[in-house]
């Protein structure tokens, strides 16, 4: 047989094999059901060869004979957090791109009647499972949660679980080779041991109707086809109950009208006690309800116009130089947010922690989150858009049921071709496979200065697929003013809101400098830049939003000034050590005047 056959072979096996491997469609409400936290400290080994799974150390053996011995050990050695990234946990770990293995033991109680799920937040990037020496399941993307089924695989005593995990880059990931932030590497989010019954609740959507400010939608979905069996949503406040049967595919669909409902809102973001029950199953969370659409260049919520008072933020916290990965880091960067008078959170570049979204939503932010498609992006590659598609999908059905979740964002920068616009339309097919109800977006970097009608425009024919344009503009920092910002008028994307989802220029706090020298790389000439942005901006007819980039200074190797960036990109209006700079201030006046 020939080589190319074989090899043919050896590739379609291996795609049988890792598909058998992959880890299922995360249950909704993860937080609401019974758990076992296997956080804490686990232990670690570096494997800069990657040789850790062809010497299967997932086996985890012991010398037993005068003559046995093995070139690794999980004991007495390296020690890592777990949730957080590898890179603030040792210098050593700075910059390291490659594979880590980490492993640590656990009990669990097993029930007759019950099953168990392992479940993972995240892992940055890809990763392989190994319980009791058995490969168990593997995931790609590192900012979407996925679980796997252990039911049969785990004992009640003295489990051992492994965990491969790699962060070096790919020309075929999602980011690809190169982006503007920090690669972190790590079991970045909470690992949990989830309990269930033998048939459980496994899915819910319940919303308020897209215009209708009375009418509250419910779907739930049971884990198996079972039909005939009874199912009941409550929403006790509301005095709303009620119960329904499954059809043959175990779903139920229902709508409730409520004439005492109280709309969630920036200014009152209202919540309410939801329970989903049923089949030996009961599920509780609270859910706001709130109504989104947009009307020719205007975007509506609860029936009034609304302008969006952006800001976007890293899943980082830059005072420790790592991930954001708990309810407190939310806080503090969604603190700041508040403080500064925002209304909507852009959760760039990719889906944010849990506890960030789920803590937005009490703090009354609305959010655009977004998947990592950044530049870079293999539009051709079939396996590339197929990631893509399932990364969408893994954070929609983690986050469908937040009312402040108001854009589906499918792209940042990227270059118009046939190629990206069937990824991109692929990717807004596959989050409306599952909400119908939420803008999409994408973050666009193609406006240009007309200089013959004296007047900014854009061609890209894609922004018809969207809801709301959004225009990342660097004005004064990577482009230079063509006329007065008091004479800047803009024709794009006319018929449509239009975001500017990015604007600003670096910064060093407490650098003093020219204010009209954009190499100062002072607070004096970022405070001008943004004066005259914001100028600009009242020259935009169907301007609803603006979004400066960015909150806080962050980490990118991307920044090679030794003094002014050190590996920083100080586009922040917040320092790496929190100090507010003058442009803050600025933002904070413009958004206070907005009502």
């Amino acid at each position: 047989m020939k080589l190319h056959t074989l090899t043919t072979i050896a590739l379609i096996l291996s795609c049988l094999f890792f598909s058998d491997l992959s880890a299922q469609q995360t249950l909704v409400n993860i937080y609401g059901r019974k758990m076992q936290s296997l956080n804490g400290k686990w232990d670690a080994i570096i494997d800069l060869y990657a040789q850790g799974r062809g010497n299967k150390i997932y086996l985890n053996k012991k010398p037993e004979g005068k003559t046995d011995f093995y070139e690794y050990s999980f004991e007495n050695g390296l020690r890592l957090n777990v949730p957080s990234d590898w890179n603030s946990q040792a210098p050593e770990l700075k910059y390291y791109e490659g594979t880590i293995w980490y492993a640590r033991r656990f009990d669990a109680a097993k029930e007759t009647g019950k099953r168990l799920f392992l479940y993972f937040g995240a892992v940055s990037y890809r990763c392989r499972i190994y319980l009791n020496g058995q490969e168990i399941g593997q995931h790609e993307g590192g900012f979407t949660p996925f679980q796997i089924e252990v039911t049969k695989d785990v004992k009640e005593k003295d489990n051992f679980l492994a965990v491969e995990v790699s962060n070096t880059r790919t020309t075929d990931a999602i980011p690809a080779m190169s982006f503007d932030w920090w690669n972190y590497g790590g079991i970045t989010r909470d690992v949990l041991l989830v309990s269930t019954p033998n048939v459980f609740i496994e899915d819910y959507f319940i919303q308020l109707d897209k215009y209708k400010a009375d009418k509250i939608d419910a779907r739930v979905k049971l884990s198996e086809k079972t039909a005939n069996a009874a199912v009941t949503i409550e929403i006790p406040e509301l005095k709303i109950r009620q119960t329904l049967k499954t059809d043959q595919n175990g779903e139920v669909k229902t709508s409730f009208i409520s004439r005492k409902l109280e709309r969630w809102s920036p200014q009152s973001p209202k919540l309410y006690k939801v329970i989903v029950s049923g089949v030996n199953d009961k599920v509780e969370e609270t859910i706001g309800f709130r109504n989104l659409w947009v009307k020719g260049e205007d975007i509506y919520l609860n029936d009034k116009p609304v302008f969006m008072k952006a800001i976007s933020f890293h899943e980082e916290i830059p005072q420790r130089k790592g991930r954001a990965f708990s309810e407190a880091d939310a806080y503090m960067l969604l603190s700041e947010a508040k403080a500064l008078g925002c209304n909507l959170i852009r959760l760039a570049h990719y889906p944010q922690n849990e506890y960030t979204v789920r803590l937005a939503e009490k703090m009354g932010f609305l959010l655009w989150e977004e998947i990592p498609v950044w530049q870079g992006i293999d539009f051709k590659n079939e396996a590339t858009r197929e990631k893509a598609g399932k990364m969408a999908r893994e954070m929609v059905i983690r986050d469908k049921n937040r009312c402040s979740l108001a854009f589906w964002g499918v792209a940042n920068e990227t270059q118009p071709s046939e190629a990206r616009d069937a990824f991109l339309k692929y990717l807004i097919a596959n989050c409306k496979s599952i909400d119908t109800t939420r803008l999409i977006t994408a973050a666009c970097d193609l406006v240009r200065f007309d200089r013959e009608r004296q007047v900014f425009t854009m061609n890209d024919p894609f922004i018809k697929e969207l809801d709301v344009v959004a225009v990342n503009k660097y004005m004064g920092w990577y482009h230079q003013w063509p006329l007065a910002p008091d004479k800047a008028k803009w024709d794009v994307a006319r018929g449509k809101p239009l975001i500017i989802s990015e604007f600003g220029g670096e910064a060093l706090y407490g650098k003093t400098g020219d204010a009209d020298v954009v190499s100062s790389w002072s607070e004096d000439y970022q405070a001008t830049l943004y004066r005259d942005n914001l100028e600009m901006f009242k020259h935009i007819p169907n301007l609803r939003g603006t979004a400066p980039w960015i909150l806080f200074d962050f980490r990118s190797p991307f920044r090679l000034h030794p003094t002014n960036q050190d590996g920083w990109n100080r586009k922040g209006l917040v320092s790496d050590q929190g100090q507010r700079k003058k442009a803050w201030y600025l933002m904070k006046e413009y958004y206070d005047s907005i009502k």
